[in-house]
Parts: structure tokens; sequence; C-alpha cells
């Protein structure tokens, strides 16, 4: 268990436990980038029990805090109530025994500015690598949202290499939609990549289809998975319990690279 995962959400536990025993998959828990819940240390740990109860699958992990999160802002007050929200993820995930948790970059695609780049690269790298040293046991992969280009996640990784507990989460349907390159994609951010979000789309939206389902050349990323990212996990996102089964369906008859991971 661990190498495939689905999405999972408290309201419908009981139906992803099902997904994941029949398939052999484990979770990236999607409760706890919520900022209410965040907020209300009852409800998170009502969500944490409801989770232990139901046991949590070997290799899960969990989605991190991103709405609006952005370390390397000018305005102080928002950095600090950013780097708060990260650091509850990670307390979280350490709770739960998590593998590992996921960050989103977050960086402004219209601001081209130099010295914005530089400043998002230089704070971002400099609070993971506190998170880093303070969480060992948890991985922390950070995630292209809307980058163009690979140029600011790279340039975080190689500032972030020497950690153990680092890595991109590559988002293949995000880098589809607003990367302007894809093999410069793979190429650039595959010696970083430990983890792998994947779901299908028009190749001009955000739609987190089921697998085959939308317009992405799904034979493509066989072979890129293949040459590129072999041994890192594989995130199916989407959250409707149908479509994770479809997708599933998918991979175990259209994806030969990752077919062999399924019950």
């Amino acid at each position: 268990m661990g190498r495939i995962l689905i999405v999972s959400k408290v309201g419908q536990l009981a139906e992803y436990k099902n997904i994941a025993e029949e398939y052999g998959v484990a979770f990236e828990m999607n409760d706890f980038y919520n900022p209410d819940v965040l907020d209300d240390e009852k409800v998170q740990k009502d969500i944490m029990e409801s989770y232990k109860k139901a046991g949590i699958p070997i290799g899960s992990t969990m989605h991190g805090a991103f709405l609006d999160v952005t370390v390397f802002s000018q305005d102080r007050r928002i950095r600090e109530i950013s780097r708060l929200r990260m650091e509850q993820s990670m307390e979280i995930a350490n709770e739960l025994s998590l593998t590992a948790v996921v960050f989103h970059s977050n960086a402004n695609p219209f601001l081209k500015d130099t010295e914005y780049e530089d400043s998002v690269i230089e704070e971002t790298a400099a609070y993971l690598e506190e998170l880093l040293e303070r969480f060992p046991r948890q991985n922390i992969y950070l995630e292209n949202m809307f980058d163009e280009k690979p140029d600011i996640i790279t340039a975080i990784s190689k500032r972030l290499k020497q950690y153990p507990n680092y890595g991109i989460c590559f988002d293949y349907a995000h880098a589809n939609v607003f990367g302007t390159n894809l093999s410069e994609w793979v190429e650039a951010v595959a010696p970083y990549t430990k983890h792998i979000h994947i779901n299908d789309n028009d190749l001009r939206q955000d739609l987190h289809l089921a697998l085959g389902d939308g317009q992405i050349i799904w034979k493509e990323f066989d072979r890129y998975y293949k040459q590129y990212f072999r041994g890192c996990s594989v995130l199916i996102e989407t959250t409707e319990l149908a479509l994770q089964k479809r997708s599933l369906e998918y991979i175990k008859h259209q994806l030969s690279c990752l077919s062999q991971e399924l019950l």
C-alpha cells in the first residue's frame, strides 16, 4: 500500500476506506487545508479521531494549507498567518503519523519581476528548511500550481535537495493547463520529484476529471513515468468516489507504469 493514493474526506470516510481496501491504495487527506478547520481545535480533533478509528492506510499523506498561503509576502502579518497554517498542517500530519504533507508553490505567474521571484525562492526555501528540520518524520512535497515554467520550484528544490524529507509534488494536470512546455517541465522537476498528482482535464481548465475523460494523453504520461518517475507515489486527485474508481480501473487497463501497484 502507499504507491497509489486517493483523496479522502471525513464525510464519506467509510466509502473511501472501502475503495482503499478494494484496490490496495492509501489516502491523501483533504480535510485539513480548510482555514475554518484549522481555526477550530475541536473539529480538528474530531476529524483526526475519525481517521484513527477507521484506520489509516500505510503510506497516507495529506494536503496542507494552501488557500492564500504566501510565506514570501511583503506583508509581515500575511507571512505570519501563512507560516502558522503550514505549521498547523505539519503538526496534524505528525499526530496522525502521515508520510507527507503537500504544499503549493503559490507564486503569482503575472508578477514576472526578478526581485519578486528571488523573494519567493528565498523566503519559501528558508521557511521550508525550518519545517523540514522540525518535522523529520514527515516528507514535505512542494506542488506546482499556476507556475508557467519550472524555474521557481526547481530553484527552491536545489536549495533543499540535501534534506531527505523534501521533494516536489509534480501536478501533471496543472502542468498540462498552466505550463508552457510539458517535456521541459518533466525534465526539470524529475530529479526532485517524489510524488505526483494526476487527473484529467480539457487542457484549458483544472477540471479534476477521471483519467480518460479529458484530453490529457496518458500514453505519454506512461512513458514519462517509466523514464523519469519510477518509484514516485501517485495521487488520483478527484474527490468523487465514482471518478476515483473509474480512474483506478483506467490505471489497471491502460497505464502499465502503475497497474501492478493495484490489487
